[in-house]
């Protein structure tokens, strides 16, 4: 995940809402590399949720993982590939302060030729996603896999 500016750490204590863009293959099948995100910044997390936080080491850095559970002192949170690494297994639980908020969407940003109305129409209909907790607290990824 990119490094946050100043403007969007002003903006993400104004509104609720905020846009974070995938980098890597840490949460594949759930996200893809160049997924967007739609994140609700605050939001009160369950075990399950797809969550965006601060790496425990790297605190410029924002990473996105799943929250397995709660333990003594945070979360433990885990990518859905097991062959990326990257999450608790390598750094432990992560401090409550570190995660910012829940994912709420995914959505496929427009391609450059995309831009005529109907294209957008299209578009509009078919690139967002919502990302829900399963059960097993996995996503239903391959149904919602933006493509």
């Amino acid at each position: 995940m990119p490094e946050l500016s100043q403007d969007t750490e002003r903006a993400r204590a104004l509104l609720p809402f905020g846009p974070a863009e995938v980098t890597g293959p840490s949460m594949v099948p759930t996200l893809y590399h160049g997924d967007r995100l739609l994140v609700q910044w605050g939001a009160r997390i369950r075990p399950g949720d797809v969550i965006v936080l601060r790496h425990p080491f790297q605190q410029d850095l924002l990473v996105v993982k799943r929250a397995a559970e709660r333990r003594e002192g945070g979360w433990w949170v885990l990518g859905d590939n097991a062959y990326a690494g990257g999450d608790s297994t390598d750094y432990g639980t992560v401090p409550e302060e570190l995660v910012l908020g829940k994912v709420r969407f995914r959505y496929r940003p427009l391609r450059p030729g995309q831009r005529s109305p109907f294209a957008v129409v299209r578009w509009a209909l078919s690139a967002a996603r919502p990302v829900f907790a399963g059960k097993s607290g996995r996503a239903p990824s391959r149904r919602l896999r933006a493509r």
